[in-house]
């Protein structure tokens, strides 16, 4: 959600920042700019809409400089326009700042300020800080920070410069995340890595509240009282490739393919597949942990919480563990109940979710002991978490979530059958059974990709359809919820997952001639009831799909069918998302709809 970039150092930064904002536009935003340290002022240049505008812009009104800051938004405070894009300045354009996150006291703050005669000229709470920051100068950039961060109530990364250090970018953040890049050429910020992965590999993460000054050649960090402190950089492995489409049109039709690897890597750092057995040091629980737990809650929001519904059913199945999933936008509102012998495991992509950051937070002060499930080694989930679960994905630049859902759901499975072993409810030789079918999934997801061109078939005669409903019982309502999610989130169509058996208890009322209806059919101790269910659509008009291996006679009697290879009813779900991963691809396409950035959508949810 939105993006930062920054450059210090002998060359010039304009194309340094707009490479990097291009990297971080599958965060999601509505207008970009940037503000360059020019001669010794500062020029600005913002424009609404794509980033190829602000580059249009820069052409014909170009600026030069060694020293910058830029800015994709996404508008809370104020509409996107020009005026609001970041960055701003204060009012004698002496200080520019780039901010994510939300000001929440900042209506008190302009109102305190605008009584002070001090005018603004946006709606954004970003204006209020950088007028503070002016309003309290003295002669020091750094100290101004303490003196005004301490005001700012809500969430913030920011990203300063500051005309009296012409060569010095100011950054900090709370609740948001900022890093910070070393490299021969300069120094960099960004909110995300892949912005300054070509130029940096030894990154600095900053915590709460941290100050970074980073000048051309030297960066210093610093508590928030003030002290100066020594940190550690973290190198990243990432190749340049993994942020490339490589010839696909879409990063998310990359990285519905990539996923045959990405399971396979997963498997591999997690299970020893010569010897069938799982790498104990990489499991959150020991067999003493394991048997003393009374509860398992998951956590996650959106796609990541769609994954722990699979998790929690797995484990509640396979290892007789209570087990729950909970929403964390919702978690810490509800106050919840807290059980003394109840761990957590908390899933996100970018490990930067700010409703998923608050929950882990709760079970940690309540003692509980909290796994991470994150794709992001450094991120504020995996830093703060007592053990990381990594997905070892790589970098999932589609809004949409694809392959990181996968690789989640599979350490999932995992985890549900490292806890029925250690707790007793499976034999070695039944776990190894189910960490061979788990081995096998790679090959038959290559397979199911073979399918495409029936899939995109399908879209170009359904893609105008108004609405779809996805179906399923048991793990394949949740299989429904993610795929709905998919439909909905890159196509636009209004698209609802129900329980197949809650159909006639009002949804039916909403099917008739037309309706496309997906149902979920990998579960075959319910197939008889889901083609029941099935029936109960299509006398009504409604035509339907069903998705499932193995069908039955009478499954395809009244639907068309889309075939999985065989494969235990326990791990089904995870190779029947790819087909529907494929089918909203195909439908947003027929539909002109932008793909890889969907409206009103970020990466990366760093705002409650």
């Amino acid at each position: 959600m939105c993006g930062i970039v920054g450059y210090t150092g002998q060359k010039d930064c304009v194309e340094f920042i707009l490479k990097g904002l291009t990297r971080l536009e599958y965060r999601g935003y509505d207008s970009a700019g940037i503000a360059v340290m020019e001669k010794g002022r500062i020029g600005v240049r913002k424009a609404k809409g794509r980033l190829k505008n602000l580059k249009n812009l820069v052409e014909d009104n170009p600026l030069k400089g060694r020293t910058g800051i830029g800015h994709t938004r996404w508008a809370t405070h104020g509409e996107p326009s020009d005026i609001n894009a970041h960055p701003h300045v204060d009012v004698n354009h002496q200080i520019a700042i780039v901010h994510n996150g939300i000001i929440e006291n900042s209506y008190v703050l302009r109102r305190g300020l605008e009584q002070k005669g001090i005018r603004f000229i946006s709606e954004t709470d970003t204006e209020v800080v950088v007028q503070l920051f002016a309003y309290y100068y003295k002669d020091d950039m750094l100290n101004t920070l303490y003196r005004v961060l301490p005001m700012l109530e809500g969430s913030f990364a920011l990203g300063v410069i500051d005309q009296h250090r012409p060569d010095t970018i100011y950054c900090t953040r709370k609740g948001s995340p900022l890093i910070v890049g070393e490299s021969k050429e300069g120094n960099l910020i960004a909110s995300d890595i892949p912005a300054i992965l070509e130029y940096s590999r030894d990154i600095y993460f900053l915590e709460e509240m941290e100050i970074a000054v980073v000048e051309p050649a030297a960066i210093r960090f610093y508590d928030e009282m003030g002290n100066f402190i020594k940190k550690e950089s973290s190198h990243i492995d990432w190749d340049m490739e993994a942020a490339e489409k490589d010839g696909y049109a879409h990063f998310m039709l990359k990285e519905i393919y990539q996923q045959p690897k990405v399971l396979a890597d997963t498997l591999n750092h997690y299970v020893d597949l010569e010897k069938m057995a799982i790498r104990r040091e990489m499991m959150p629980f020991s067999p003493s942990e394991a048997q003393a737990l009374d509860k398992l809650t998951l956590i996650g929001c959106g796609t990541a919480y769609h994954a722990g519904l699979m998790g929690q059913s797995l484990v509640s199945r396979l290892a007789r563990l209570q087990s729950e999933c909970d929403m964390a936008s919702e978690f810490r509102y509800k106050d919840p109940i807290i059980e003394k012998n109840e761990a957590f495991v908390v899933i996100s992509q970018s490990g930067e979710t700010a409703d998923t950051i608050a929950a882990l937070r709760l079970a940690k002060a309540s003692g509980s002991k909290v796994a991470a499930l994150c794709n992001v080694i450094g991120s504020t989930i995996a830093r703060e978490a007592h053990q990381l679960l990594y997905t070892v994905a790589g970098p999932e630049i589609a809004v949409a979530s694809t392959k990181a859902y996968s690789a989640q759901v599979l350490v999932l499975m995992i985890l549900a059958l490292d806890l029925a072993h250690l707790r007793g409810r499976l034999s070695d030789e039944e776990l190894k059974a189910g960490l061979a079918e788990l081995a096998a999934l790679p090959q038959k997801a290559e397979a199911l990709l073979e399918q495409k061109e029936h899939i995109q078939y399908f879209a170009s005669r359904q893609f105008n359809c108004k609405k779809i409903f996805f179906i399923g019982r048991l793990l394949d309502f949740y299989l429904a919820m993610e795929a709905a999610l998919k439909q909905k989130e890159i196509s636009y169509i209004h698209s609802e997952a129900y329980s197949a058996g809650e159909l006639k208890h009002g949804p039916l009322a909403l099917i008739e001639e037309g309706t496309l209806v997906m149902a979920m059919t990998t579960q075959h101790h319910v197939m008889d009831k889901m083609a029941s269910n099935i029936q109960e659509a299509r006398v009504r008009g409604g035509t339907v799909v069903a998705v499932g291996s193995s069908p039955t006679p009478e499954l395809r009697a009244v639907a068309e069918v889309w075939e999985l290879p065989p494969v235990d009813d326990r791990f089904a779900p995870l190779l029947a998302i790819i087909p529907m991963q494929l089918f909203a691809y195909y439908m947003a396409l027929q539909r002109g709809c932008d793909i890889d950035k969907p409206r009103n959508l970020a990466k990366s949810v760093t705002v409650e």
